[in-house]
């Protein structure tokens, strides 16, 4: 098989505009070119692809199959260029551009809205690309440049990354309505011991801190029933499988609404768990990334003091590496 050339932008813009126009003449009054220089620019074009791409006639000029197969594919080009050329005067404008975020399910359904207005507001040209994936994917994702920025839990395992934490989020104990403990006002830390604790599945790090509280309060963990996410972990406790430490603001999002689960006060309160944002050390936009940090923290003390305990700025020689 004989080597496929590579087509350059400009030729394949003046086929296209020749198959608008219908005609060379037409193109060349279009693109202001000489139709000499759109002709030999078509037959280079011709050549490097090793197939015809216009039938011309007296009457016009119209694609064969072949070019007209070309067409969508010339559109689609044009679209990510005119993109690339949007992104550049973006960013030479002083924009902040678009971000990749990497968020865990467990957390930045429940968090984000609560923030990403208020950071909009602040900054118009920041705009933040949102993916979800479990924390050692997330920070997988960092190091090998899916992401530009994480939001996840602590403890971080990939050493050499800024982390600035946010916020501790703390846990609290779901029950069934019907439960022999709900109502009756403080439960006792003795009196879950023993009980079923539904958790949500291993591959999140979520499931290590479920698992280290049932072996805290000396509760048995229900390998058989893990829950796929923390709503099918909510809507097992509401059918009565058993009980469930869930996270502050999953609380507050998805069951203080709808109290089809119990929350229940417990007398000894297991860890918060610690959120935090992390990015490499050599990004570009690694001040924007603290300020962005800053910012989540403002909002963590206006909005959800009342669910959170809010973290200190951390200087940068505390970072799991400096920036």
């Amino acid at each position: 098989m004989a080597d496929i050339g590579h087509p350059t932008l400009k030729q394949l813009n003046y086929l296209q505009a020749v198959i608008k126009a219908g005609s060379f003449r037409g193109a060349s009054q279009k693109l202001g070119v000489s139709q000499p220089t759109i002709t030999s620019q078509i037959a280079a074009l011709e050549e490097a692809l090793g197939m015809t791409l216009l039938e011309r006639s007296r009457s016009g000029t119209i694609p064969t199959a072949a070019g007209r197969d070309l067409i969508p594919h010339i559109t689609n080009i044009e679209t990510e260029v005119n993109a690339i050329r949007e992104q550049a005067r973006f960013a030479s404008t002083g924009g902040s551009g678009v971000h990749r975020m990497g968020v865990p399910p467990t957390l930045g359904p429940y968090f984000l809205p609560e923030v990403l207005s208020e950071v909009h507001a602040a900054d118009p040209t920041l705009r933040l690309y949102v993916r979800e994936a479990t924390p050692r994917e997330l920070e997988n994702g960092l190091i090998d440049g899916r992401y530009d920025l994480i939001l996840t839990t602590m403890p971080v395992e990939i050493g050499g990354l800024v982390v600035e934490p946010l916020f501790g989020e703390p846990f609290k104990l779901c029950a069934p309505p019907d439960h022999p403990l709900v109502g009756k006002g403080m439960v006792n830390a003795s009196a879950i011991r023993g009980e079923r604790l539904l958790a949500i599945e291993e591959r999140h790090r979520l499931f290590e801190q479920m698992q280290a509280m049932a072996n805290q309060f000396g509760a048995h963990l229900m390998r058989d029933y893990e829950g796929t996410s923390l709503d099918t972990v909510r809507q097992m406790i509401g059918t009565g499988f058993g009980l469930a430490f869930l996270p502050a603001l999953y609380i507050r999002s998805e069951i203080d609404p709808r109290n089809d689960v119990t929350v229940l006060e417990l007398s000894e309160t297991p860890s918060d768990r610690d959120v935090v944002l992390a990015w490499r050390p050599t990004a570009a936009k690694r001040q924007l990334y603290r300020s962005l940090a800053s910012q989540m923290r403002r909002v963590c003390r206006e909005k959800l003091s009342e669910c959170l305990h809010v973290a200190a700025p951390q200087s940068a020689g505390g970072s799991a590496a400096a920036d």
